[in-house]
């Protein structure tokens, strides 16, 4: 199996034993693993971990698997493999029918969980990925709407001005990136030299008050002299 990029897998497994093998197998191949801790706040441990993929065992403490796909369904659409000793036809449909991806019967080759782990990264974020819509982005769990200048955050839908929009959406195009004043003021008006320099540290201060509607109030970074930075890592739902 050809090297894979450094994919985050969150693994929510009670059988120690099992979980120890199928971890070290996955980080054999380049993939991060991290291993589900505690079974009562799985869906505040999943908005923490944010993985690129979850391997889901149905039968788990307090409740079962089929009741996490939907709470993480609820606030994402990471892909979801159910791993599980149960092989009824009627459970593989629960399963898929509460929002997984696919399904490994235990006992199963660990090349097979490998190569279905491989094939539905590829299919979310490779080569075999659907065309992205142009109109709608997302970072973190906010997720960006051009048609209607919307930010939409859990149940939550913030409609922002054009230019709060334009500002926002350039800042999460480069997430992580410190985004220079010069960049910003040319993304939001065609004519910089009729705009005080002031205006966008205007506009800056006005986005951040409307993500602080959201719970949001340190999303945007200032970088002294630089410029701004969207921070992905705030861009999540408390856990407290």
């Amino acid at each position: 199996m050809a090297h894979t990029p450094a994919y985050r897998i969150w693994l929510v497994e009670d059988d120690h034993k099992l979980a120890s093998l199928l971890a070290t197998e996955l980080r054999r191949f380049g993939y991060e693993v991290i291993l589900a801790d505690d079974y009562k706040l799985l869906r505040d441990e999943f908005l923490t971990v944010q993985p690129d993929l979850v391997l889901l065992d149905i039968n788990l403490p307090q409740y079962d698997g089929f009741y996490w796909c939907r709470q993480i369904r609820a606030v994402s659409r990471v892909p979801i493999i159910f791993i599980s000793a149960r092989a009824d036809d009627m459970d593989q449909v629960r399963a898929l029918e509460n929002g997984g991806d696919d399904y490994i019967t235990k006992p199963f080759n660990i090349e097979l969980a490998l190569a279905k782990v491989s094939s539905c990264l590829r299919r979310t974020y490779g080569e075999y990925a659907l065309v992205k819509d142009p109109q709608v982005l997302r970072r973190g769990q906010l997720l960006f709407k051009k048609n209607g200048n919307q930010v939409v955050f859990g149940d939550a839908t913030l409609e922002l001005t054009g230019k709060e929009f334009q500002l926002l959406w350039c800042l999460a195009e480069h997430a992580g990136d410190i985004v220079d004043r010069n960049t910003l003021l040319e993304a939001l008006w065609d004519d910089m030299d009729f705009i005080d320099d002031n205006t966008l540290t205007v506009n800056v201060a006005r986005v951040r008050r409307r993500l602080a509607e959201l719970g949001l109030p340190d999303a945007i970074e200032t970088k002294r002299g630089q410029g701004y930075s969207l921070n992905v890592a705030k861009l999540q739902y408390s856990t407290k």
